[in-house]
């Protein structure tokens, strides 16, 4: 089930009541908010797994040093 639908479920005309679905998802509960560290926001520190694989895959197909 998606979101919208989820929304929908809890709150058949909520389209009247809230300008977005998010609006409406956060008020009924069905999206909740996270604490984080900061560092796990920055996108460098996120994506530096899909990077190192990246850079070990061109190693072993075109060789190179490490």
């Amino acid at each position: 089930m998606n979101l919208r639908e989820q929304v929908e479920a809890l709150l058949p005309n909520w389209e009247r009541w809230y300008p977005s679905l998010f609006d409406a998802a956060s008020d009924l509960g069905v999206i909740k908010a996270r604490v984080c560290s900061p560092d796990s926001l920055l996108l460098s520190n996120r994506h530096s797994g899909i990077v190192e694989a990246a850079k070990r895959a061109h190693r072993e197909k075109w060789g190179g040093e490490e």
